[in-house]
């Protein structure tokens, strides 16, 4: 008998709506959902092929301990009550012995109930708490927020599909996000204009108005040229930003250096070029511009500060909160969604405020109690603190992700990892993360759980509902938080009994329970336009703050500004001689998500192999033809690998673009080949980072290509 159920896909993080089918008690077929709000039918290969991940015969199905010595792959499985024991007893003794800050949680990119209970349980252990988002999100949410109070120009607040114009800077989201891609297309062929910034000629990029392919690392230059033309031209909303803003006079006198025909020098683009976008996105008329940007400008040092200015840049356009520019959305009312969660101070121990925590004497906007969004440990300073014992020992770790694959510096992580006295290790399969672990855990996929897909850029929430029960003895990851919570004597901090009392708590306040959200589907929130017009910013002025006074107060400079990178063609031209292209890191391919699917068989059927673009000209001076090995190195790094030559034109000659997170599951244990083509093991945990959210330099590093 075969049934359909609807639920929301978490193959990756664009939450879409999935009709799974079950036949005699197994998932045989997935398919999209043409009523989910988000994707109307489409679903990408992860969400598609997703049966093949969860019935993979490597997954992991019990709980596991080391018996033999750490990386050598012996293993006994365990029960789950001897697991979360043995786990609760370690960190007890390490925070008795060294403290709680001697323990680190370490988390990817999940779900929001996941997300909330991992932070919780650092905050209610008092100790540190890694997230990758000092090169990812967070970046974008605090420069939003004290600008402008929202944070609206990633996927959450661009309004695509009633837009005039769509500014893309440093995203592919055909590939990344592809609902809200297909959102982008779509309004191209209504007729919208589009801009794109990317050094690689994207699909999105081939359909532009305007492509502006900028040299790697240089988009802050970049936008200050943008806001040199709109301003100079005056082709902003005046009234707007006497009514609404702040700093505008000190901004106008800053911006004057930046010419477009020297911007035109830092970043390769013509100076006309430049002009001519800044001109379509200026004159768009009605106001109904959107912005939307990623991660590639998340990736440098002077990360923050372009992210200023592209919010800047929004601003000036007059398109904030109406229809076809960028929308402050809010959930529907009542619901407690992750900001709420971490807002809300019966839930809010002790912990949560520690001021040691590793990155926040550095950043503290960033990592200290103080810290405009949520207080994260900067992850390269808790990689060096477990490798060096400075500023003081990390000695655990609890990780619900592959940290030995996506973190910054391949070599020092893997030495850092085992270099701990204990790990625990939530995952599907054996990662060279796992590898390492002294307890493995199973975790459930989101076809064996039930929790609210709250996606964080759109204005509903819906049921990501179980469609079979979790296999073998795999569970949520909710569950052990909760489990070893108790354990741990942490019960006042986390007031559930149970995941369904989780669901239930956050849909309280709207009379609902989780039972009625799968009757209903699908709950919305109506859009509201300008809405300022009667609350005002939530800033410190209560209007937009072109002229920052909360970087101000922390001592940094309060407009945005152009900085180069550590390594460049500006800053270190002696170097070129040796490492004479730029490289990129950290673009995605639609088969996988991040570091996940290399052994799902339909995903690497469609990407095989870890890729390196270069240009035929740039390949043709180095004898290297379409299809070579070919070696990668950088000044930075501490090794090489190596990956497959694409030649392509789609890429400057003078750049050239690596695939990331790579590891091969079917090499041996423990390693499963992370230094053969990882681009991370040609990256630096070491200084300098971004002042105010500590991103290390992953684009626009000098590297050196030759065959292998």
């Amino acid at each position: 008998m075969e049934k359909i159920i609807r639920t929301c896909c978490q193959a990756s993080h664009s939450e879409c709506g999935v009709l799974v089918h079950v036949r005699d008690g197994k998932v045989v077929k997935i398919e999209g959902d043409p009523d989910h709000p988000m994707n109307r039918g489409y679903i990408c290969p992860k969400g598609k092929n997703y049966h093949q991940f969860i019935y993979h015969p490597d997954r992991i199905k019990y709980p596991l301990k080391r018996t033999g010595l750490r990386g050598e792959g012996r293993w006994a499985r365990i029960s789950w009550s001897e697991a979360l024991d043995t786990i609760a007893y370690k960190l007890n003794e390490i925070r008795k012995k060294d403290g709680p800050l001697a323990i680190t949680t370490s988390l990817g990119t999940g779900p929001k109930g996941y997300e909330f209970m991992v932070f919780q349980l650092a905050y209610a252990l008092g100790c540190n708490a890694m997230y990758a988002t000092h090169m990812c999100y967070i970046p974008s949410r605090i420069a939003g927020m004290i600008t402008i109070g929202a944070d609206i120009a990633q996927e959450r607040g661009p309004d695509y599909l009633n837009s005039k114009c769509i500014l893309v800077w440093g995203g592919n989201p055909v590939i990344s996000h592809p609902p809200r891609g297909r959102d982008i297309l779509e309004a191209k062929k209504k007729g919208a204009k589009l801009i794109v910034v990317d050094p690689r000629k994207t699909v999105l990029a081939s359909k532009a108005d305007i492509w502006l392919q900028v040299r790697p690392a240089a988009d802050d230059a970049l936008a200050l040229g943008i806001l040199n033309v709109l301003i100079n031209e005056k082709l902003y909303d005046k009234q707007f930003v006497e009514n609404w803003c702040v700093g505008f006079d000190k901004l106008e006198k800053h911006i004057q250096s930046y010419t477009p025909e020297k911007v035109a020098e830092i970043t390769w683009i013509p100076a006309e070029k430049i002009e001519a976008a800044a001109r379509l996105y200026g004159t768009t008329k009605p106001a109904a511009a959107a912005v939307h940007h990623r991660v590639a400008v998340e990736h440098h040092t002077n990360s923050f500060q372009t992210l200023r200015a592209i919010y800047i840049i929004m601003t000036l356009g007059s398109s904030l909160d109406v229809a076809g520019g960028n929308l402050v959305s809010d959930f529907p009312k009542g619901f407690r969604g992750l900001w709420s969660l971490f807002n809300d101070p019966t839930l809010r121990p002790p912990g949560r405020d520690e001021p040691n925590r590793l990155g926040a004497k550095e950043f503290p906007m960033y990592s200290s109690p103080e810290a405009i969004y949520r207080p994260v440990s900067h992850n390269p300073t808790v990689i060096k603190a477990m490798l060096t014992g400075k500023p003081y020992p990390v000695k655990a770790m609890f990780a619900f992700n592959n940290v030995a694959v996506s973190s910054e510096s391949t070599n020092d992580t893997w030495a850092a990892l085992n270099n701990l006295e204990f790990s625990v290790v939530s995952d599907f399969f054996m990662t060279p993360t796992a590898e390492l672990a002294d307890i493995v855990l199973p975790s459930a996929t989101w076809l064996e759980k039930d929790e609210i897909s709250c996606i964080s850029y759109e204005n509903f929430i819906c049921a990501r509902q179980k469609v079979v029960d979790p296999l073998y003895e795999c569970w949520d990851d909710k569950e052990m938080i909760l489990e070893l919570a108790l354990r741990l004597g942490l019960k006042k901090w986390f007031p559930w009994n149970s995941v369904e009392e989780f669901n239930n708590w956050q849909l309280a306040d709207m009379g609902l329970t989780f039972n009625d959200l799968k009757e209903k589907g699908y709950i919305f929130e109506p859009l509201r336009y300008r809405k300022y017009e009667t609350k005002s910013f939530t800033t410190p002025s209560g209007k937009i703050e072109l002229y920052s006074s909360t970087l101000e107060k922390y001592g940094y400079k309060p407009l945005p500004y152009y900085q180069e990178n550590p390594e460049s063609p500006i800053s270190t031209p002696e170097l070129l001689r040796e490492f004479p292209l730029i490289l990129i890191t950290g673009a995605r391919h639609i088969a996988f998500f991040h570091s996940e699917g290399r052994q799902i068989p339909n995903l690497r059927k469609l990407n095989p192999f870890p890729i390196l673009e270069l240009h035929p000209d740039t390949a043709k001076k180095l004898d290297i033809s379409d299809g070579d090995w070919v070696w990668i190195e950088t000044p930075r790094g501490k090794g090489r690998i190596k990956q497959m030559a694409k030649l392509t034109s789609d890429i400057d000659p003078r750049v050239c673009n690596a695939a990331h997170h790579w590891w091969f599951p079917e090499d041996p244990a423990p390693d499963h080949g992370i230094w053969k083509s990882n681009i991370n093991v040609v990256t630096s945990i070491d200084p300098p980072y971004d002042p105010v959210v500590g991103a290390a330099p992953l684009r626009g590093l000098l590297c050196k290509v030759y065959k292998a």
